[in-house]
């Protein structure tokens, strides 16, 4: 939601910028509430009482808002980022969990007396949310960057060890970057095409080409992340950490687990069946006939459609992935073979888990330096474009 927001904002910029410059901020980022001085605010409705309302600031305070009968109130649709299309509403429209941008003078009791609201309704962001999301599923592709042409803009993206999309760029797609430490969608910060490099893991949105494997982006969002796969030596559940013997580093990494951390465990019928790709991966990429025996649906749709079989008939794995059951750290056990997608730290040997996958025996069999294990799982449940945490 606040990247919608706040993207709309930036466009408005000129059009609410105040006559007298918005007063300075703090060290904590908050703006200082200057008796008189024009104060300008994003956030979210926390309540409202007659004419009264708290705002939880993105800066962090909350700050409470009075709305005067000439206060000029704008219902702004998603998408929209010009105020003369935006519709007139009144104070009795607004609802708690509405996103605004607020403008007006500061009191000495820190009050704001608004002059100007903008509002993005929560039920117009939530359902340009939901469309996004659906849109990048149909019309989207995700993996991990293999391959850079940077005199053409495009990048080779392995979405399965045995499945690459060539993603072109043109002067008018759009990029975003995933924040160091986060991959939501709403913390993804303007990026540039440069940023990108091998390994990255990538997800894009476009027009597909009739066989899938060529996508011209409108808009490409991309991160470093880090694939660990090994075993469990040790478990501290008191710091909610785990010590992994990690295959592909050839050492230990401490783990840490927030409350975005992911955690799940295949079953053993599962895990035997993705092995058993992996194994037949070589002779699928040459032509041969899919592991298990898979033959593409007659008249299929081509693309990354989750509801549509991969070409050569392979299963959406991401999208199996994100049916299986969480689980939590009192789950786990040492030795327990694991795969994890991580933040790249601020150490390089302590990390975030963003998605945790147990049950993994099979697979690191199949895949002893775990590289293509790694590939198979580049892009799951990474946050989800037009909103988190959703699979990608």
């Amino acid at each position: 939601m606040r990247c919608t927001l706040s993207l709309a904002i930036c466009v408005l910029g000129a059009a609410l910028a105040p006559a007298t410059p918005l007063p300075a901020q703090d060290s904590a980022g908050a703006p200082q509430s200057n008796a008189g001085a024009v104060a300008k605010n994003v956030g979210v409705v926390k309540s409202i009482s007659g004419n009264t309302l708290v705002l939880k600031s993105d800066a962090g305070p909350e700050i409470t808002i009075t709305v005067a009968d000439g206060t000029r109130l704008l219902r702004l649709a998603p998408g929209q980022t010009d105020l003369k299309s935006a519709a007139t509403i009144t104070l009795a429209d607004l609802q708690v969990g509405d996103r605004m941008l607020v403008r007006g003078r500061s009191a000495d009791n820190g009050v704001i007396a608004a002059s100007t609201i903008v509002v993005m309704k929560q039920a117009d962001v939530a359902q340009k949310q939901q469309h996004d999301r659906e849109d990048w599923q149909k019309r989207g592709a995700g993996g991990i960057v293999s391959a850079i042409d940077s005199a053409a803009g495009s990048f080779t993206v392995s979405v399965t060890p045995t499945l690459s999309v060539v993603v072109k760029t043109t002067k008018e797609t759009g990029f975003l970057r995933y924040a160091p430490n986060s991959v939501k969608f709403s913390d993804a910060q303007k990026g540039t095409i440069d940023q990108i490099k091998i390994g990255d893991q990538l997800r894009a949105r476009g027009a597909r080409s009739a066989d899938g494997k060529e996508l011209t982006a409108e808009e490409v969002i991309s991160g470093t992340f880090r694939n660990i796969a090994g075993t469990i030596s040790s478990i501290d559940a008191a710091n909610n950490t785990i010590t992994v013997k990690d295959l592909l580093a050839k050492k230990s990494v401490v783990i840490k687990f927030n409350s975005d951390s992911q955690l799940r465990k295949l079953s053993p019928q599962m895990a035997q069946r993705l092995a058993f790709f992996l194994k037949g991966g070589a002779q699928a990429a040459q032509g041969g006939p899919p592991a298990g025996g898979q033959t593409p649906a007659s008249g299929a749709p081509a693309g990354n459609n989750a509801q549509a079989p991969r070409p050569g008939g392979a299963p959406d794995f991401q999208q199996m992935l994100s049916r299986i059951p969480a689980v939590t750290l009192a789950d786990l056990q040492k030795e327990d073979a694991v795969m994890v997608v991580a933040t790249q730290g601020t150490t390089g040997n302590e990390v975030t888990a963003i998605t945790f996958l147990g049950g993994v025996e099979p697979i690191l069999t199949a895949s002893p330096n775990g590289m293509s294990a790694a590939a198979l799982f580049s892009g799951w449940n990474l946050g989800a474009p037009g909103g988190d945490a959703g699979p990608q």
